[in-house]
């Protein structure tokens, strides 16, 4: 079973400020501000997610001299879900600026008795083989789609470690998740909440992510 870290949970800090604006549904009404706010908790989660990297001493030559640093072995590979995860992935590549990036399209197919079926469209994944990935959606409902998304992944390698990465999720996907995830994944989450309505949307959660970062779909 996959291992499980909740930021709120952890300790009390400038993150769940900013959650409780991205849940607000009066800041949301400012659409920049909402993408910008994803972005914010995507650079907090890769500080977060940084401090279990392997690092390596190196020298590194300063105008005066010459200091010894901590720095990464080797980058990650950050791979979001579209569209919703675009905000939140920016915020990760602010921090792992080198690294390589992979989306996956993946949206709900409604059926006309009200019930749905994931469907993905679109991977563009590099090689994954023996890398540490960082999958990250802003949103775990069901957790269908994370799930889907990581087996998809597996076409492009075997990853060494997965950092599933969300900022609100359900206890009901967050089940899910561990239990279709192998051992060698963590999930780091912003907020647990326990609910979900009929058409598994999180509650409270804070609405769709995608039409209040981009606008409304058809």
């Amino acid at each position: 079973m996959s291992k499980l870290r909740i930021l709120t949970e952890e300790s009390t800090s400038v993150f769940n400020q900013i959650i409780a604006e991205i849940r607000d549904v009066k800041v949301q009404k400012d659409r920049m501000r909402f993408r910008r706010n994803l972005e914010r908790t995507g650079e907090l989660f890769a500080y977060e997610v940084s401090k279990t990297f392997d690092f390596e001493k190196r020298e590194i030559t300063t105008p005066f001299g010459v200091a010894e640093e901590s720095v990464f072995v080797e980058q990650p590979i950050l791979v979001t879900i579209l569209r919703a995860g675009l905000p939140f992935h920016q915020g990760l590549l602010n921090y792992f600026d080198k690294a390589d990036n992979g989306y996956i399209s993946a949206y709900r197919k409604h059926h006309k008795d009200g019930t749905f079926d994931i469907e993905l469209e679109y991977l563009s994944v590099p090689s994954i083989e023996g890398r540490t990935v960082i999958l990250s959606d802003p949103m775990l409902a069901t957790g269908a789609s994370m799930v889907l998304a990581y087996k998809a992944m597996l076409a492009k390698g075997k990853p060494k470690h997965c950092h599933i990465v969300t900022l609100i999720g359900s206890a009901e996907g967050i089940e899910y998740t561990q239990k279709n995830l192998p051992e060698n994944t963590t999930i780091w989450m912003g907020a647990l909440d326990q609910e979900m309505t009929a058409q598994s949307y999180i509650v409270p959660g804070l609405g769709d992510v995608g039409d209040l970062a981009f606008g409304d779909k058809e």
